[in-house]
């Protein structure tokens, strides 16, 4: 599996394009301020074929080059319907637990708190490793800002109940893991 990830515009929000492989189909999740420049950059140098847009939430800093590069290769993006109100492009609803997109095989979960309709992406890659995509739910260190509450539900009901060895991508900052994250958690609001 290839996992391309960068971080773009003024917040810094990282951009991810998986794929099967190189040379093939791909998703690109987040693609937020400024980044449609290296969207391309890596499309081609990957030489992929963007099949869809997946958004972790409606936020500025992860969705502003969404519709620019969705009306440049013709694709759908999607967006948990909760969300809706704070895109101003036309979205698809996600709202199931599961999408099969570019070959590849994507678990949905909602985890509402940071925004009403956050997301998180959950994938197995050919290799026998796992990953997810937290948007701004959960990062190295610490969780998003929102309705702390609900966000601490979700985290704790979706996200700790995964391996240890499932490797964190999140919205802003470095890759973490479950394990590293749980252990740093542990005590606080989350873990109870």
């Amino acid at each position: 599996m290839l996992v391309v990830g960068f971080a773009a515009g003024a917040l810094r929000a990282n951009c991810y394009l998986l794929a099967p492989a190189p040379h093939g189909p791909c998703v690109v999740v987040d693609p937020g301020q400024d980044a449609v420049e290296p969207v391309r950059k890596a499309l081609g140098e990957h030489d992929l074929t963007p099949e869809a847009i997946l958004l972790t939430h409606g936020h500025h800093d992860h969705v502003d080059s969404a519709g620019a590069l969705a009306g440049e290769h013709g694709i759908p993006v999607w967006l948990h319907p909760a969300d809706r109100p704070l895109v101003p492009i036309s979205t698809c609803d996600l709202s199931g637990t599961a999408l099969g997109v570019a070959g590849l095989e994507v678990g949905v979960g909602h985890v509402p708190g940071h925004t009403p309709g956050s997301v998180v992406f959950r994938l197995d890659t050919p290799e026998g490793g796992r990953l997810v995509l937290t948007g701004d739910t959960l990062f190295a260190g610490s969780v998003g800002r929102g309705d702390q509450e609900l966000l601490a539900g979700s985290v704790r009901d979706t996200l700790l109940p995964l391996p240890d060895d499932t490797v964190v991508l999140p919205g802003h900052g470095g890759a973490t893991t479950i394990g590293r994250e749980r252990r740093l958690l542990a005590g606080g609001a989350v873990a109870r």
